[in-house]
């Protein structure tokens, strides 16, 4: 597909959105990867337009240069918005007490701490996506090391084989310490991201690389 045909279904699908004002993103695309420009109003609407884009074929990469501006009247202090991330977090059942740290410099959230599983990750940085006033998540937690687990090679090969949309044997997976590295190819962008998410649901993961390449 053409780059200028490719960044026409793009625009027609940020204006589709229901969940995002796309009057302030600018769209580029050269050699399938897309440059996404401008600002929006909040920190869920930068994620929305990703997503937009993730879902659309022919798109081999992205780059996300958007900027979150909030009115004065909907800006909120630092301190505020942690207390209310904190707060949203101890409230959320699937995260540990008192295992998740907040830090907040000018709406930019850095989540520090150590859980068990990687869900739990997952579970605070989804915690704090929508809350008013954030301009960016910076997901720092660690998931403690489960030496006990075995196997998590196969566990992540079957569950990737049991996905319609993936082609697992593309998918090479690399193992050591619970840390996993993932090479080969995917064929669309939002592919990446669900491979991703199969390795971190994995129990013993502790890191995930992705290297994968768009084919």
């Amino acid at each position: 597909m053409q780059d200028i045909t490719l960044r026409d279904l793009i625009e027609e699908e940020l204006e589709f959105e229901p969940s995002i004002d796309a009057s302030g993103i600018g769209v580029t695309v050269e050699n399938g990867i897309v440059t996404l420009s401008g600002h929006v109003g909040t920190y869920a609407e930068k994620l929305a337009a990703e997503r937009c884009v993730g879902r659309l074929k022919h798109v081999r990469g992205l780059a996300q240069e958007l900027e979150v501006r909030y009115a004065e009247h909907k800006r909120i202090a630092d301190d505020e918005i942690a207390a209310r991330a904190l707060k949203i977090i101890d409230w959320d059942t699937s995260i540990p007490d008192e295992t998740v740290r907040v830090a907040v410099r000018h709406g930019w959230i850095t989540l520090t701490g150590e859980v068990d599983w990687g869900f739990e990750r997952a579970a605070a940085e989804r915690a704090v996506l929508k809350l008013g006033g954030v301009t960016g998540v910076s997901n720092m937690i660690t998931v403690r090391p489960h030496g006990k687990i075995s196997d998590i090679r196969r566990r992540i090969e079957e569950a990737l084989a049991r996905d319609t949309d993936l082609t697992a044997s593309q998918i090479h997976i690399e193992v050591e310490d619970g840390r996993v590295n993932l090479t080969g190819t995917v064929a669309a962008w939002r592919a990446r991201g669900t491979v991703e998410r199969i390795a971190w649901a994995t129990p013993g993961v502790v890191e995930v690389t992705d290297h994968l390449t768009i084919a």
